[in-house]
């Protein structure tokens, strides 16, 4: 199956069912409890700087590990499953002292180990066909807020140095044979719309244009990203990407991320996407909340109307997917509202103003 063709099913299969998104990978990773020379590998093995916890290395030192979980999240139910690429560019990868060429060949060999398995589970379920997200994460280092509170102007970072970062990430990614790219667990709205200006660009110059999927986080109870904007006002900044799907994930559970995304049900006119934690952590940082708990939740959020594609972020599990897919299947996926024309401008607020 071509990628034209792959694209082609994914949004047929969005307009006749819920699509589930894969779970956390980092709680499964920290469950093999891999050594500092399982993280390395050959590759790494004299690299000056320690590796373990730099999970996105896997995908060099150890591709079975990270084939092994995509095999487990489709098992579960999953459509789509993530690459292994979270922190793949070379801004976040500084701290391990990768060089340009580590993190570009990181992100092609994550696509790729996606791929493969997708491509098993496709030709196992030709009725039931596996797509890969490549999966583009937050920076350590913000656009939006200073890295000096006695600075308001201090930044670590240009928009350039964080376009380019994530210019490389996403060729790569694109070479490797992803679906859609995945935006996600986004904290400050301008990285993001460096990443979204890098996607554009690239396509713009001849490399295959591929379906966007831009996820949000919400902190807290106020409401907001950590850069201060609401769910609306959020949507207003990114919509001119004409993404295939928005939504939120990470930082809170299903319980409180319910009222944000409804919101973006209301105003969104493309799929809305949700992927909350298994619950908030513990004292220990841990996620006590139960495969059947989490997908009680996402159970009403789609009996309600409100979302088209669902799945777990921190703490979740395949058992944890396995419960959500169940729950979510027969279920009619949300319907895009037609929404009127308008301009619609955003700080931290929302602003429209209809014709």
């Amino acid at each position: 199956m071509s990628r034209a063709d792959r694209i082609a099913a994914l949004k047929t299969a969005a307009n006749e069912r819920i699509l589930v998104l894969d779970g956390s990978w980092g709680v499964m990773i920290q469950r093999r409890e891999l050594s500092e020379a399982e993280f390395r590998g050959a590759r790494f093995a004299d690299h000056p700087v320690q590796m373990k916890g730099n999970n996105d290395i896997l995908c060099l030192t150890r591709p079975d590990v990270i084939a092994d979980l995509h095999d487990q999240y489709f098992a579960a139910g999953a459509d789509i499953s993530e690459t292994n690429t979270f922190s793949a560019t070379t801004i976040a990868q500084e701290d391990y002292a990768l060089s340009p060429q580590d993190v570009y060949d990181l992100n092609l060999e994550g696509a790729r180990i996606a791929r493969a398995v997708a491509d098993e589970w496709t030709a196992k379920e030709p009725h039931k066909p596996r797509f890969v997200a490549g999966a583009i994460g937050p920076l350590n280092k913000m656009l939006s807020m200073s890295s000096d509170v006695n600075d308001p102007g201090a930044r670590l970072v240009t928009f350039d140095q964080v376009y380019e970062a994530y210019r490389q990430q996403v060729r790569a990614l694109n070479e490797g044979g992803v679906d859609l790219y995945l935006i996600e667990t986004i904290t400050d709205t301008l990285n993001c719309k460096a990443a979204i200006k890098a996607i554009l660009d690239l396509a713009d110059e001849g490399l295959e244009p591929l379906p966007i999927w831009i996820s949000g986080t919400i902190v807290d109870r106020s409401g907001r990203t950590l850069s201060g904007q609401t769910a609306e006002a959020f949507w207003h900044s990114v919509r001119h990407a004409k993404p295939f799907a928005v939504g939120f994930n990470c930082a809170l559970g299903g319980e409180l991320m319910r009222p944000f995304i409804a919101e973006l049900a209301r105003v969104a006119d493309t799929l809305v996407a949700a992927y909350p934690n298994a619950g908030l952590p513990n004292a220990m940082g841990q996620y006590d909340e139960q495969p059947h708990e989490t997908a009680h939740f996402i159970e009403e959020w789609a009996k309600s109307g409100l979302v088209n594609i669902v799945g777990g972020c921190c703490g979740t599990t395949p058992e944890h997917i396995r419960h959500v897919a169940e729950e979510v299947a027969g279920v009619t996926p949300r319907a895009i509202p037609e929404r009127p024309t308008a301009m619609r401008l955003s700080g931290l607020e929302p602003f429209e103003l209809v014709a």
